[in-house]
């Protein structure tokens, strides 16, 4: 449980960081950033270990979810979290565990149930409200909220593709993979850091390097030592604590809320998600 509860405090955090950055960083730079952060400590910790080669089918399988979970989600994330604010953001993520559900039916021969469907209906009909409820520049606002069902997709696929990965390497070695070929992936905003690292205040640039060691390298890492131990529908059942610790402290360092209408969206969502992964 110490595992989860490191998961869980880290990743909300990261929703306010990366809030806080919208600013001073570019939705790709910002992600180039972090990951560069993360896998440099993470090499640094995993290479004296000697860990075990990965065969050529985990090599593709760490590819895959370097790309989407480190790259593909972060700069999604990233971009959506310029656009709405960061308990928005939270509560968008958290359609994950549905959509994961729906992946486990389609791609694992798991029944495809009724309660599966209006799991489904329920959570996406949160996600509209939440829509609904954004306010200000309505396009801007919707295309931040597709961005962060972008996000959600990526990393309900990266979860699926991720349980056997750990079953069989430890998850210290995983994250430092994935993170790496996730800051590969990112490279072509390096241009585009440069410039941000220049021109951002030093208590930002603090705050990427907490990006990169607290809710990435650290989070990631106790994520998939979690996911060894619990199945992945009970491990998503406690993300839905995220978006209330995200919203806490978005609202103590941040001094923002999301709208009225919002909770109502992301309590509908959240029982949507319930209802689809209740046994």
């Amino acid at each position: 449980m110490a595992a989860v509860g490191t998961t869980l405090l880290l990743w909300a955090s990261a929703f306010v960081a990366i809030r806080h950055l919208a600013d001073d960083f570019g939705a790709g730079s910002l992600a180039l950033g972090r990951m560069l952060v993360a896998s440099v400590l993470l090499a640094v910790i995993a290479l004296p270990r000697g860990l075990p080669r990965p065969t050529a089918q985990q090599w593709a399988t760490i590819g895959v979810i370097g790309v989407l979970w480190y790259a593909v989600y972060m700069v999604a994330l990233n971009e959506g979290e310029q656009r709405v604010d960061a308990g928005t953001a939270a509560m968008l993520i958290q359609v994950s565990p549905v959509l994961i559900a729906v992946l486990a039916a389609l791609l694992l021969s798991e029944r495809f149930t009724l309660q599966l469907v209006l799991g489904l209906a329920l959570a996406f009909g949160g996600v509209a409200l939440i829509a609904t409820a954004s306010s200000g520049d309505t396009e801007r606002d919707v295309l931040g909220v597709v961005l962060c069902l972008v996000a959600a997709a990526s990393y309900a696929v990266s979860v699926v593709l991720q349980k056997p990965l750990v079953a069989a390497l430890k998850p210290l070695q995983v994250t430092w993979l994935a993170a790496t070929v996730g800051a590969v992936a990112c490279l072509p905003f390096a241009g585009s850091l440069v410039s941000d690292l220049a021109d951002a205040p030093a208590s930002s640039i603090g705050w990427l390097v907490y990006l990169g060691i607290g809710p990435t390298a650290v989070a990631f890492t106790t994520y998939g030592f979690a996911l060894q131990h619990m199945s992945a529908s009970s491990l998503g059942v406690t993300t839905y604590l995220v978006p209330p610790i995200t919203i806490v402290l978005s609202l103590v360092l941040l001094g923002e809320v999301p709208p009225p209408l919002a909770y109502v969206g992301g309590a509908l969502a959240l029982v949507g998600v319930a209802v689809a992964r209740r046994r």
